[in-house]
């Protein structure tokens, strides 16, 4: 009669064969491929995505913008200087497809609303005959005969709805991005995408938009506000941020229920 034995790493092994085996159990029920990735990362840190050309994702599309006639550069006669450069022989800010510039994210946003509206309207609708060919000659008898009000409506409408708003945000960060396109009258389409782990979360800040050359500064950074169709994404994801999350089935009944 053989025996085995499992050292530590059998056993974790083992461990994990096991979970990955009730993952696909559990796949084969209820369907879902975040329901897989989230079951074979059980014990296991966020793993943090890899570095890739923003050009060949798959939704990946070319902005287009409206553009102005193009128009010829003038240099000046005799002169060393180049125009629009900030450096004596070569202007360093961020400038062809591939170079890096600083995105200085900076938001304070605060806003605060109340609003208030109130209706009310009442009508009332009455018709009837009172005295019809001479109805009245003929006598109290004949009075009884002939219809009186023959509609009579009433209608009362009332309706009170307040509502406000409070909300402040504060972002301070700042974030490398990459020019990924040059648009014909020279602005730069950039991206950038910073990840950083703590533990078992992670912390992602995305910034994407249209930048003007000129709103560069010397060392190569630019304000966020400064940005054209600018995206900003700053959130995480790891186990704080699941427990965080309603559960699955918690986000259907929402959807679903009209109550």
């Amino acid at each position: 009669m053989s025996t085995f034995k499992f050292d530590g790493q059998g056993t974790a092994r083992l461990r994990r064969v096991a979970l990955v085996s009730v993952s696909f159990a559990v796949l084969s029920v209820a369907g879902g491929c975040s329901s897989i990735d989230r079951l074979t990362q059980i014990g296991e840190r966020p793993r943090l995505t890899e570095i890739d050309n923003p050009t060949t994702q798959p939704g990946y599309k070319p902005v287009q913008m409206p553009m102005p006639k193009p128009e010829a550069v003038s240099y000046a006669p005799n002169s060393l200087w180049r125009n629009g450069s900030r450096a004596f022989f070569k202007d360093q800010r961020a400038h062809q497809v591939g170079d890096i510039l600083t995105v200085m994210v900076s938001i304070s946003d605060q806003a605060n609303f109340a609003n208030e509206t109130q209706r009310s309207r009442k009508n009332s609708e009455d018709s009837g005959i009172t005295d019809f060919i001479g109805a009245k000659t003929l006598g109290t008898q004949a009075l009884k005969v002939l219809p009186g009000r023959i509609l009579t409506a009433d209608g009362t409408a009332s309706s009170d709805g307040k509502g406000s708003i409070q909300r402040q945000e504060t972002l301070q960060t700042n974030v490398a991005a990459v020019v990924t396109q040059v648009l014909p009258n020279g602005n730069l389409v950039v991206e950038g995408k910073q990840e950083i782990r703590v533990n078992y979360e992670i912390r992602e800040l995305i910034v994407a938009g249209i930048v003007r050359p000129e709103d560069i500064q010397s060392d190569n950074t630019i304000e966020s506000s400064k940005i054209a169709q600018a995206r900003i994404s700053y959130g995480g994801r790891g186990q704080i941020s699941d427990v965080q999350q309603p559960r699955y089935g918690q986000q259907v009944m929402d959807i679903l229920l009209p109550f």
